[in-house]
């Protein structure tokens, strides 16, 4: 096995997934950490394994709980590089999702080795030069903490874009930066660096490749932090033989959206589905209210009209007592469950990648494959459950920013 990544969240673990499949690197995604064995079959199966987690969204007393038992499972395996998946927008903070904490974690396991981190991702619009990075929105280009969405961000605002900077608040371990003009001997600099941690710079997919040449230079395991632009970096370095990715499936008829996502771009999509004719309301919180819109649902659905539920303009109280990420999650498995067994729809959206996380876990998905990627990072996946009803079903993991804002009623016009 070349590679085991641990994603920090769902959908970054999709994108991971795409990257290194899209070079020809076959892999298993699971949703949880499975038993020494199954992981060991899979890694004797395919070139990439996965571990979809939830740690963007934990403190570091949680993630600890969370990720030494994964390091250490990975360790195991002995694969050339295990690469912690994080957005490619560094989403993280002293108190939640913790990268300084994730490199403090990787020196128990790994060593005290200096640990690549490369945030760039090109083909999405991510940038960092001289340990500085940019995000695209809407066409521009900004400094991080400038984008409009992540410098209001509601659980981890950027409010510094030199990550060096950023990452060191979250660690009392030195924290450094390596640009672009001392690329000339990467690995030999990352063999010897004296720092914790070190933030690479990136422009192009070329830079991307240099990187993954160099840190397949170094003496394995290899840890590293980064986005899927590390993905597609390693692999793009020896591409792999297996067959090009589907750009549809078989499956067809409407389409469930349930949104746990704040961002400005999922609510333009919203929008953009009511304009279409879809049903679109808010997603309820509590038992009772799902009871009363469920029917609503289910008759759209039959009639081939499609959905979309969403939490922007939810009912807030009515979540409670309970931490309003938890209350969205379950209220949006407990819809998905509820159509998939009526079989009203095949094929499911879920926005925001901490709610699609936790909601994946709670429909009983065992592990993920990709069943299509139609265009750019959109990825339809294939679940792989116990339960019938979930098995098999198609899910679409969406990050807030991500799509068009005809996404919806693109997906739900492929075949």
């Amino acid at each position: 096995m070349k590679v085991a990544f641990y994603g920090d969240d769902f959908t970054g673990s999709v994108d991971a997934l795409l990257q290194f499949a899209r070079r020809g690197w076959t892999g298993r995604l699971f949703t949880r950490l499975p038993d020494a064995a199954a992981l060991r079959r899979a890694a004797d199966e395919v070139d990439v394994v996965g571990v979809a987690g939830i740690s963007r969204s934990l403190s570091p007393a949680e993630m600890d709980a969370e990720l030494r038992p994964v390091l250490a499972a990975f360790a195991a395996l002995e694969p050339q590089i295990v690469q912690y998946k994080a957005c490619s927008t560094a989403d993280s903070a002293p108190h939640v999702g913790s990268l300084g904490r994730v490199v403090e974690l990787s020196r128990e396991t790994f060593g005290e080795r200096a640990v690549p981190m490369l945030f760039a991702q090109p083909d999405f619009g991510r940038y960092t030069l001289f340990g500085q990075h940019f995000a695209a929105e809407r066409g521009t280009v900004y400094r991080l903490d400038r984008q409009p969405t992540m410098s209001h961000h509601p659980s981890t605002p950027m409010t510094e874009a030199d990550l060096a900077v950023h990452i060191g608040h979250q660690t009392d371990l030195p924290i450094g930066a390596v640009p672009l003009v001392a690329f000339d001997d990467l690995a030999a600099l990352l063999r010897s660096a004296p720092e914790a941690g070190l933030v690479l710079d990136a422009l192009t997919d070329e830079h991307l490749v240099t990187i993954g040449a160099a840190l397949q230079q170094l003496p394995a395991p290899v840890f590293a932090i980064g986005s899927g632009g590390l993905s597609h970096g390693v692999a793009a370095a020896t591409p792999g033989g297996a067959p090009a990715i589907a750009t549809s499936t078989a499956a067809a008829g409407p389409v469930l959206v349930v949104s746990g996502s704040r961002s400005a771009q999922t609510r333009r999509q919203a929008d953009a589905a009511a304009a279409a004719g879809w049903l679109v309301q808010p997603l309820p919180l509590d038992g009772a209210g799902i009871e009363s819109v469920l029917p609503g649902v289910l008759a759209a659905l039959r009639s081939e009209r499609g959905v979309v539920l969403t939490s922007d303009d939810a009912d807030v109280a009515s979540a409670a007592d309970r931490p309003m990420l938890a209350a969205i999650a379950e209220a949006a498995a407990s819809l998905i469950s509820a159509v998939a067994r009526d079989a009203a729809a095949r094929r499911a959206i879920v926005c925001g990648g901490d709610t699609s996380s936790r909601v994946t876990r709670l429909l009983g998905v065992e592990s993920l494959s990709i069943a299509a990627n139609p265009w750019g990072n959109v990825v339809l996946l294939r679940a792989h459950a116990e339960d019938p009803a979930i098995d098999g079903l198609e899910l679409l993991l969406k990050g807030g920013q991500v799509g068009a804002d005809s996404l919806f009623a693109d997906v739900a016009a492929l075949g």
